[in-house]
Formats: structure tokens, sequence, C-alpha cells
């Protein structure tokens, strides 16, 4: 059975820290985007979270990336950050057709992220779940769901998730629940405890042990070393996976992602 693609990448593409470290010095800011997407292999958009672009934006990102490269969008904070989710209607709507689909076949996941204070109840998120469109534009979307309260790491929770074909985000933070339940057609992996202490983010040791759990992932299985909350997993068939490492100071966020990329191959 042939495994699922691997992607590593990090979040955003500028960051002036970058400049010397990850960027060539002389490097117009310009062209920092194609730069990070030819050694990248996916770069998940976050200031959408906070503000929303122009068509024209969202056309010239695309046209800076190569074949087979993939955004994942991180969506607003005003489709999320609210007590009744089930009302995000016309922020969703804004979101959505503010011109992602002019990224085309470099359109990845959409990430919906929540705040550490939302609580699991199950009718609001099912009443969210519901209002996810399958496409925009004539494009396929899947979706990403970044709980940060430990009330989620519930069965209940999870068997959502797969009733309506959505992921659930593997987050490796800190202080959030790290859900390691496959729930969706690919897994998407947020990685926050890197150190810029370290060359690469991570110690070598811990990104063999990421890179195999995301190998694990895209064959079809699941990391033995991850407990599951509902073990009745989704059917064992590749998928993609999307591997981000966006630690507090990211200033090695690019180093781990390429030692990722490179173990990964």
């Amino acid at each position: 059975m042939a495994a699922g693609k691997i992607r590593a990448g990090i979040g955003g593409w500028t960051f002036e820290p970058w400049r010397g470290t990850f960027y060539p010095k002389g490097l117009k800011q310009a062209d920092e985007l194609a730069y990070a997407a030819s050694h990248l292999t996916a770069i998940e958009i976050n200031g959408t979270y906070y503000s929303t672009f122009k068509p024209d934006s969202w056309a010239k990102w695309r046209a800076s990336t190569p074949e087979g490269f993939k955004f994942a969008v991180k969506a607003s904070r005003f489709c999320t950050n609210r007590k009744v989710l089930a009302e995000i209607g016309e922020s969703m709507e804004k979101f959505l057709h503010q011109g992602i689909s002019e990224l085309g076949d470099r359109l990845g996941p959409i990430l919906w992220q929540f705040m550490g204070t939302k609580r699991f109840e199950a009718a609001d998120f099912e009443g969210f779940l519901k209002l996810l469109p399958a496409t925009l534009d004539g494009l396929p979307l899947t979706h990403v769901v970044e709980p940060r309260h430990a009330s989620f790491q519930t069965p209940e929770f999870i068997a959502l998730a797969r009733k309506y074909g959505v992921t659930v985000c593997l987050a490796d933070h800190g202080s959030y629940p790290l859900i390691a339940d496959v729930t969706g057609p690919l897994v998407y992996a947020r990685l926050q405890t890197g150190s810029d202490d370290i060359e690469t983010a991570y110690p070598p040791a811990d990104l063999d042990l990421w890179a195999g759990r995301f190998k694990a992932y895209a064959q079809g299985g699941r990391p033995a070393d991850l407990p599951a909350i509902a073990p009745d997993e989704a059917a064992k068939v590749p998928r993609d996976v999307y591997a981000f490492v966006i630690h507090e100071g990211k200033v090695r966020a690019p180093a781990a992602a390429l030692a990722l990329i490179a173990r990964a191959g």
C-alpha cells in the first residue's frame, strides 16, 4: 500500500529574524515566499486569523510557489472566537470568499483554531461542523479543528469529528491537549514546543520520533506511543500528513521543518 505524502513547513513566511538565518543575506523581501516554497513543502498562512486579503494577494502567492506545494489557511478569529459557534455564518462567508480560491491546486486544509477557554459542548460543536462546506468555488475543501481545552478529550468529540470527516489537529503544546486520534482524510500536526536554543528547534532524537509518527500516519496507521481517546479508528488508508513547526521564538522553525522533510523522504 502506497503511503500518503508527508509535508513539513512553517507558519507564515515574513519574519525578520529569518533573514540571514533561513533566508540568504541580500534576498529581497518580495522573493522570500518563493525561496521558502522552494525549500519547504507547505506553509500555514496565519495572517488570515487577524485580517483578510485581496484576491490579487492570493493569486500572487499561488504564482510564487512550485507545483505540488500546499498552503494551509488559518480561519479568521471572528469565526471561532464566539460563544455560539453555529452563528458564524456571515463571518465564515467573509473569510472563505476573500479570494482563497485563487490558490487553486495550492490550497490545502483550512485550520479552525479555538480559544483555550472554549469548552466542548456537543450540540454547539455539531452546529459548527454542519456549516463547514465541502467545496469552495469548485475546489474541494478539507477542514481541521484545533480545540485548546481539555474538555475536548472525550470520545463524544472524536465521534463527531469522524461523523463529519473533520481532522482534529495533533497539537504538541505545553498547555493544550494532545489528541492523536485519526478522524479525517489527513493528519495535521502543529509542533509548538521547540526551542531557539537548539539549532533544529527540536533535538535530533525528537525529530526522529516525530518523523516516525508521521510515517505511521501516512501509511494508514497510528503511532503506538500516542494513546487514542476513542480507539475505534477510521479506515486504515494512506493519509497525507501536514506538519508545521510553530514554536514560541520560531527562529529555528525552518531548520526543524527542513530536518523533518529530510527524515520523512
